[in-house]
């Protein structure tokens, strides 16, 4: 019986996927992420630039009231400065908007972190150190001072040797001119490789971190293009810095995504974009027929939920690189720039979104969805929060094929438990000991019932008394009335 036991607590401390903790990856995580920009979302209103709002530091700094009543993580586009607007080649890590870039000045980068903080929500910056940008020639780099954390001068022997800069004739006086290592990942030829296998930009890299948490102040990381390094590197750099919160940018089939987060050792989420795929599939308007196939959301099996790694999945609908983007038309949820106010997208973008929010994994909400349905949003974001689902919750599911297609899901939080259903025909009777929370009517086809609203409250009342909860806005404050009581969005009660 000894041995057993040794044995089995032998697994269990060389398991990476079986720590209790893991860095950057919080335990049964309630947090709710938005993200708060797309593609070009820095340019002023203008014909078809920004149609869903400008998202500059000072126009997010306007809307914080109601951004802290709803969201726990904020994801932020790069901060640095960058030869691209967007800021996915930066050039200058340490200079933050010294100077302003596309998205703002760094004084008002401060202000909007500062606000934020203030309200309770953290903010995860969008880490680009897979490649970057260059100064005045394919080869030479502006010099980064990290304060405290050191300062570094990257040269041609820290870009990566099967870098594009060897073998281009575009590269000038710089072909050839790279000695790293080869590449350890998947090469992106719009700016310089760098050679993570270099012990001098792996200090780079992990003194820009420790600076972007200690003194810029944000609380975690959302990795870009991860495909271009070995994961190791990124949990090294996890290790190192001790993020609140990582998520990884790998966009690959579920199989590769498992195989990256054994690489990481656990140590970062990555976004789900087997299931982001599946949801076109199953609600969005592009498909042959268009139909929605509500029976293909049960337990996907290309999702991470599926096998069994729901804990790491930060699930999303949309984001900056597949919304109406025309380099990458076929990769959007809806149909290529479709009118997000026509009412049949907005019953597959709502019905994307409850399904989301009420199934474990971290949520990310788009900020065009965010924008155009707030409201709608941050009901469905109240229920969330006042069951307490979270990233490792339990859920049970069923669905239908015919004579109609349905699914249904249960779905237990930390103070609560919901129950989601959705189709056309769904079944709208109330389960017994719950309340009709929500039902999607003219928004979707979904409808959610909720067992529990806070800790400490006894389950709602059951029987005759089942009423409808009331949502509204108060000062920018998303509230529920239930019957006599109010509730906040965090489902604690109000009066």
């Amino acid at each position: 019986m000894k041995k057993v036991i040794l044995s089995l607590l032998s697994i269990l401390l060389i398991t990476p996927a079986l720590r209790a903790e893991n860095v950057g990856v919080p335990a049964e995580c309630e947090d709710v992420m938005l993200q708060a920009f797309y593609w070009d979302s820095y340019k002023n209103q203008s014909g078809s630039d920004s149609k869903y709002g400008r998202t500059k530091w000072i126009d997010l700094l306007a809307d914080t009231a109601a951004i802290n009543a709803n969201f726990d993580l904020v994801w932020f586009p790069p901060s640095a400065t960058s030869t691209g607007g967007v800021g996915y080649i930066p050039a200058q890590y340490s200079n933050q908007g010294d100077n302003s870039t596309s998205w703002g000045s760094k004084a008002k980068l401060n202000e909007l972190i500062a606000a934020l903080h203030a309200g309770k929500t953290k903010v995860i910056a969008d880490i680009v150190i897979n490649h970057r940008g260059n100064k005045s020639s394919w080869c030479d780099f502006y010099a980064d001072n990290f304060g405290a954390f050191g300062t570094y001068q990257l040269t041609s022997a820290h870009i990566c040797k099967n870098d594009e800069v060897n073998s281009s004739s575009s590269a000038g006086s710089c072909k050839g001119a790279a000695t790293g290592a080869n590449d350890t990942g998947t090469n992106f030829d719009g700016a310089r490789d760098l050679d993570h296998s270099n012990e001098y930009v792996q200090g780079w890299a992990k003194a820009y971190l420790k600076w972007m948490l200690n003194t810029m102040q944000f609380d975690g990381f959302r990795y870009d293009m991860t495909l271009g390094y070995k994961g190791e590197y990124l949990s090294m750099y996890n290790e190192v810095s001790q993020p609140y919160f990582s998520v990884s940018e790998y966009w690959e089939g579920i199989d590769k995504q498992v195989n990256h987060l054994k690489a990481t050792n656990y140590n970062t989420l990555i976004f789900d974009f087997p299931l982001k795929y599946k949801l076109g599939d199953a609600l969005g308007v592009d498909g042959a027929s268009g139909e929605t196939r509500y029976n293909l959301l049960k337990n996907p099996t290309s999702s991470l939920r599926y096998k069994g790694y729901k804990r790491y999945a930060v699930t999303f609908i949309d984001n900056h690189d597949t919304f109406e983007r025309s380099d990458n038309q076929g990769g959007e949820f809806i149909k290529y720039k479709a009118d997000l106010g026509n009412a049949d997208v907005k019953r597959r973008i709502m019905e994307a979104n409850a399904y989301i929010l009420m199934l474990p994994g971290v949520p990310c909400v788009f900020y065009p969805h965010w924008a155009r349905y707030k409201n709608e949003i941050s009901a469905l974001i109240a229920i969330r929060k006042a069951a307490g689902i979270h990233s490792e919750s339990e859920i049970e599911e069923s669905s239908t094929i015919s004579p109609s297609r349905t699914y249904e899901a249960t779905i237990t939080g930390h103070r609560g438990v919901v129950v989601l259903r959705m189709g056309v025909n769904r079944d709208k009777e109330v389960p017994a000991g719950f309340e009709l929370a929500l039902d999607g009517g003219a928004a979707g086809n979904y409808t959610i019932f909720l067992k529990k609203w806070a800790q400490g409250i006894d389950e709602v009342e059951s029987g005759e008394s089942r009423v409808k909860s009331e949502k509204f806005l108060e000062n920018g404050q998303l509230f529920i009335r239930y019957g006599e009581r109010v509730f906040d969005a965090q489902g604690r009660l109000v009066k």
